[in-house]
């Protein structure tokens, strides 16, 4: 216990820190995951390919019970593979100013190719609300549905469609910004965007019909304990979902979709 609180007390030193605080209304984890983005290679092209898949993997890379993320490694790459070196990158920071992280959890963020709902990365890279049931399962931060409550650094996945699963079209990103632009209402997010791959895009809200955040708050959770599979997402491979369904397994009411 008395080892648990020297880290939280290390880590809470780190993140309120005057050179951490550059704008005091983002969260604490946001500004790192920001910061994180600050680091990604610009470009590199876009490919939804195994091509990409390998070069995600190289990116990974961990000596001495070290989590270390070489991105420029990850080109081509696509959406879900660009935001989780994020995520990789924002614990690796950590790690070096407190977080625990053992050679098995290490060994477990690695994307080595597993299926969509097994495993962290197969939760991460699912179909529907993938990253937003790792968050809940690991109980790693909040999810919301809420535009009016996003943050910058916010992981977003955005779903261009109806679709919640096999029939979906979707795009996992950063959330940086919105405004209006010539009257329309706008979003600005991070990603590994068609076709050119890592960059800002900004879009018209009114083209997302659906929004699903999750906020990383709580990262040493990552620890924890998670079945190797979850079979809800192993299914959206082929089947669909409800919003309500949907909203369920990643700890939302019903009705937030």
């Amino acid at each position: 216990m008395a080892a648990k609180l020297l880290v939280t007390l290390a880590l809470s030193l780190f993140l309120l820190s005057p050179a951490r605080s550059e704008d005091p209304s983002i969260a604490p984890y946001n500004q790192l995951v920001l910061d994180a983005v600050k680091t990604m290679p610009v470009g590199g092209g876009y490919s939804a390919s195994a091509k990409a898949t390998a070069a995600l993997q190289r990116a990974f890379t961990s000596a001495d019970s070290t989590l270390r993320i070489n991105s420029t490694q990850a080109t081509p790459s696509y959406c879900s593979g660009a935001t989780y070196l994020v995520f990789l990158k924002t614990l690796s920071v950590l790690q070096q100013h407190g977080l625990a992280l053992s050679p098995t959890t290490i060994a477990s963020l690695k994307p080595s190719g597993q299926p969509d709902g097994t495993g962290i990365w197969g939760r991460w890279n699912a179909n529907g609300p993938g990253t937003a049931c790792l968050f809940y399962e690991m109980r790693l931060g909040n999810n919301f549905t809420k535009l009016e409550e996003a943050k910058a650094g916010d992981f977003l996945k955005i779903f261009w469609n109806d679709g919640i699963g096999a029939s979906e079209h979707g795009h996992s990103v950063i959330y940086i910004d919105k405004g209006v632009k010539d009257g329309v209402p706008t979003l600005t997010y991070w990603s590994s965007n068609i076709p050119g791959g890592f960059g800002t895009k900004t879009v018209p809200q009114s083209r997302i019909h659906r929004y699903l955040f999750s906020r990383l708050e709580n990262p040493e959770t990552i620890s924890r304990p998670l079945e190797p599979k979850n079979s809800y997402l192993s299914s959206l491979e082929r089947n669909n979902s409800t919003p309500s369904e949907a909203a369920r397994k990643c700890g939302l009411p019903e009705k937030s979709f």
